[in-house]
C-alpha cells in the first residue's frame, strides 16, 4: 500500500463510520452510564475493566464505546463478530490471551459484537476463560441479555444499557458531520434548521440512521455557487421512513404490548391506538393482540362492563375470518371500547384470592346439601337433603350456605363501584 492510499483507506468507508468518537470526550449521549464520574467512565480512565454487556438499540454507541476502550487500554484489545465467528474462532483468542498473560502478564480484552447470536455451546466455551480472568469480555447486543445471554456469563459480568439518543443528540452529531465533511470537499454545506430537526426526529434515535441519510443527502446534492443546500425536501427523500425498532421475541414485543396493554387500563385510546398500529407496522401477529385483548377485557374491565370481552372477543373472530388488513379496524375498534371502559380488577383479584385459599387452606369438602344426588340411595348417605332449590322461593332467592363449613361467611368477589358492576353491589347488598 502506497502513501497515498493508507492516507486514504477510510476515505470511501461511511460517514458513521468516520464519524465514530476516539474518546470520551468526544462520546455524544449515555450520561447516564459515561457521564462525569459514572462508574463505567472511572473504569475506562482508569483501565481496570471487567467483563461487561453493553446492551441497547441499534445506532446508540455499544461499538463505539468498545473503540474508546480499545483506544484507551493498555491491554490486548481483540474482537469477534458473532455472526461470522465460531467456536474455533474463539478458543484461537482464548489460547493467545493464555499465552499473553503467562508470558507477559498482559491482560486481553474480548470484544464480541452481537453477542446474542452465539449460541449456548459458544457461550459456554467463553465462561471457563471469563471466570478465570483470562479474558476481559465485552459483549454488545440489541437484545435483553436476560434473554440471549447465558445466566454464568451474566453472572460475571456487569450489565450497562444504553438508551436511544435524543434528539438534540442527534444534532449534536449531525452537526459535527457536517463538519467533518467541509473539511474534506470543496463545497460548502447548507443544512437548514428544519432538515436536521427531521433527520434528528425520523432517526428514531439511531445515530447511524441519521448519518447515512445526511450522507445521502450530501452525495445526491448538486452544489450550487460552491454550497451544498440540505433542505427539509431533499432531508425527506433521504430518510423517507424510519424502521421499526422491533423484534418478535424479545424487548421490543413485550415493551410494546405491555405499553399497549396499560395504555388500556389507563384509559387512554390515543396512546392504545398508537402501540397498537406499531405492532401492526411491525409485522406482529394480530392474534396475540386479540389474546391480549380478551384476557385484558376480562382482567382490567371485568363485570364492569360486560359487553368488554363480547366485543374482544369479536374482534379476534374477525381477525381469523376477514384477516389483515382489514383486521386493524375491528382490532382497532376493540382496543377504543376496552380503553374508554369502566374499569374493574375485581374478577382478577377474586379469582386469585380463591386459588390462594383452595392452595393453602384444607377443608372438610362439599357440604353434604350440595352434593350430588340424581343416583339410587344417594338420599340413603345424606346426599342433597335439605338442599333449598332457589326457583321455589320468591324472586328465585333462598338464604343458603354454598361454601366449605370452614369458608362460611368469606368474600372472594368484591364489585366495585364502577359501571355495571356498581349494580352487581347492590344486588348482592339487597340479597342480604
Amino acid at each position: 500500500m502506497d502513501l497515498f492510499s493508507y492516507q486514504n483507506k477510510d476515505a470511501n468507508k461511511p460517514l458513521a463510520f468516520r464519524m465514530r468518537p476516539q474518546s470520551l470526550e468526544q462520546f455524544v449521549g449515555q450520561k447516564r452510564i459515561v457521564g462525569e464520574g459514572k462508574l463505567l467512565r472511572r473504569a475506562i480512565e482508569a483501565d481496570r475493566l471487567q467483563s461487561l454487556i453493553l446492551y441497547g438499540p441499534p445506532g446508540t454507541g455499544k461499538t463505539t464505546l468498545a473503540k474508546i476502550i480499545a483506544n484507551k487500554t493498555e491491554s490486548k484489545f481483540e474482537s469477534l463478530n458473532a455472526v461470522t465467528s465460531g467456536v474455533k474462532d474463539l478458543r484461537q483468542v482464548i489460547n493467545r490471551a493464555k499465552e499473553r498473560q503467562g508470558m507477559y502478564t498482559k491482560r486481553t480484552i474480548l470484544f464480541i459484537d452481537e453477542i446474542h447470536r452465539f449460541n449456548k455451546s459458544q457461550q459456554d466455551a467463553l465462561l471457563p476463560a471469563v471466570e478465570e480472568g483470562i479474558i476481559i469480555l465485552i459483549g454488545a447486543t440489541t437484545e435483553n441479555p436476560y434473554f440471549e445471554v447465558n445466566s454464568p456469563l451474566l453472572s460475571r459480568s456487569r450489565i450497562f444499557r444504553l438508551q436511544s439518543l435524543t434528539e438534540d443528540n442527534i444534532k449534536v452529531i449531525l452537526e459535527r458531520a457536517v463538519k467533518k465533511l467541509e473539511e474534506s470537499k470543496d463545497y460548502k454545506i447548507k443544512l437548514t434548521i428544519k432538515a436536521l430537526k427531521h433527520f434528528a426526529r425520523v432517526a428514531n434515535g439511531d445515530a447511524r440512521t441519521a448519518l447515512n441519510a445526511l450522507e445521502l443527502a450530501v452525495l445526491t446534492t448538486s452544489d450550487q455557487k460552491g454550497v451544498k443546500t440540505i433542505n427539509l425536501k431533499v432531508a425527506e427523500d433521504s430518510i423517507q421512513q424510519k424502521a421499526i425498532n422491533y423484534d418478535q421475541t424479545g424487548d421490543n414485543h413485550y415493551d410494546t404490548i405491555s405499553a399497549f396493554v396499560k395504555s388500556i387500563r389507563g384509559s387512554v385510546p390515543d396512546a392504545a391506538l398508537y402501540w397498537l398500529a406499531k405492532m401492526i407496522e411491525a409485522g406482529e401477529d394480530p392474534s396475540f393482540i386479540a389474546r391480549r385483548l380478551i384476557v385484558h377485557a376480562a382482567e382490567d374491565i371485568g363485570n364492569a362492563d360486560p359487553q368488554a370481552l363480547v366485543i374482544a372477543n369479536a374482534a379476534a373472530r374477525a381477525v381469523e375470518y376477514v384477516g389483515m388488513p382489514e383486521a386493524r379496524i375491528p382490532l382497532a375498534q376493540a382496543s377504543i371500547y376496552l380503553a374508554t371502559a369502566h374499569k374493574s380488577n375485581a374478577v382478577l383479584l377474586g379469582i386469585d384470592r380463591a386459588l390462594e385459599v383452595v392452595k393453602s387452606k384444607r377443608v372438610s369438602g362439599v357440604p353434604a346439601h350440595l352434593q350430588d344426588n340424581h343416583y339410587r340411595g344417594a338420599n340413603n348417605l345424606g346426599r342433597g337433603v335439605d338442599y333449598k332449590y332457589p326457583h321455589d322461593y320468591p324472586n328465585n332467592y333462598v338464604k343458603q350456605e354454598y361454601l366449605p363449613l370452614e369458608l362460611e361467611g368469606q368474600k372472594f368477589y368484591q364489585p366495585t363501584e364502577n359501571g355495571y358492576e356498581k349494580k352487581i353491589k347492590e344486588f348482592l347488598k339487597d340479597l342480604n
